[in-house]
């Protein structure tokens, strides 16, 4: 008894796709009587005619329809066998170990993760969140592979800074406030106010430089966990200082501006060991980059630097 075989199984299909056995033998790279002789061992196998021949081509029978259902699927199923096949000889991806501050890790990290899984979906990350400083010891160290950090100073030996972004330092305040709806505050306008900051030492916070002169910020409140801080500032009891790529995770009754002052920004690097890098390294270090883009100063929610969204599509 007659069986149908892939050969003649793939001749149908193209032959459903090109409306023509002659069309189909261009495809396949066959002789059209090949062709014919394929199709002549299906109707065969199955019993029945599997197309009619017309005057403009050829059209499936209904016989015809079923075993090119079916065909599709058994086609489908031999092609996920040879690409699993073809990953055994593959070198498994080993797991990346990727670090990153709080900000970065609530807006940068997680459009880098979407993009990458579409693009290296093969490729296993595991997250640390720290602060830069710790994160660039666990570098050095080798206990991290790669971090996002703050760079204010240089880095321990070994480790590499590549920057990625100058993150600006935006003041945020309630809606209802005096200054609410400037694109840039000169800090002189911000020199009485209460401010809401996780320590009173300028320099270890985000009140840093640009504060230095004639006036020192007067700290109202004291916290360090970042809800508190924003739920103060919307509620009316003072103001902070929030990095750009916080911006966009601010509630609507919140409202930030651009300090006008060269040294309001910070810059974002990503930490990497000294010497050549592997090329999931460079995969990360690529999506990152992606991510962040220049974008005008102006309305709620926006400053001179923002993160990306990762998209679904494959660019």
């Amino acid at each position: 008894m007659a069986e149908l075989s892939l050969v003649g199984l793939r001749v149908v299909g193209e032959i459903a796709r090109r409306g023509s056995f002659s069309a189909a033998a261009d495809a396949l790279g066959y002789t059209q009587s090949a062709v014919s002789r394929q199709v002549a061992l299906a109707e065969r196998a199955a019993g029945h005619r599997l197309f009619d021949r017309r005057s403009r081509g050829v059209e499936l029978t209904r016989a015809g329809e079923i075993v090119l259902r079916r065909a599709n699927a058994a086609l489908a199923e031999l092609h996920l066998a040879r690409v699993e096949l073809e990953d055994l000889d593959q070198p498994r991806a080993r797991r990346v170990r990727l670090g990153a501050f709080s900000t970065a890790m609530a807006a940068l990290v997680p459009s880098t993760l979407a993009e990458l899984a579409i693009r290296e979906p093969r490729l296993s990350i595991g997250l640390y969140e720290g602060t830069s400083d710790r994160l660039t010891e666990r570098v050095a160290s080798g206990r991290l592979d790669l971090a996002v950090v703050t760079s204010r100073s240089g880095p321990p030996a070994g480790v590499v800074l590549d920057p990625l972004l100058d993150d600006p330092l935006l003041v945020a305040m309630p809606r209802g406030h005096r200054l609410a709806g400037l694109a840039r505050v000169d800090p002189e306008e911000l020199r009485e106010e209460p401010w809401i900051a996780g320590s009173s030492d300028p320099a270890s916070t985000l009140l840093g430089a640009w504060t230095t002169g004639s006036w020192r910020p007067r700290i109202a409140f004291e916290l360090r966990d970042w809800t508190a801080k924003v739920g103060l500032v919307a509620a009316g009891f003072g103001v902070t200082v929030v990095p750009g790529l916080s911006a966009g995770s601010l509630p609507a009754s919140v409202v930030v501006s651009a300090i006008d002052h060269p040294a309001a920004v910070r810059t974002v690097a990503l930490a990497r060991r000294a010497g050549p890098g592997e090329p999931q390294l460079a995969a990360i270090a690529q999506a990152l980059r992606g991510r962040v883009e220049p974008v005008s100063t102006g309305s709620r929610r926006r400053s001179s630097a923002s993160v990306r969204l990762a998209s679904s599509s494959r660019r």
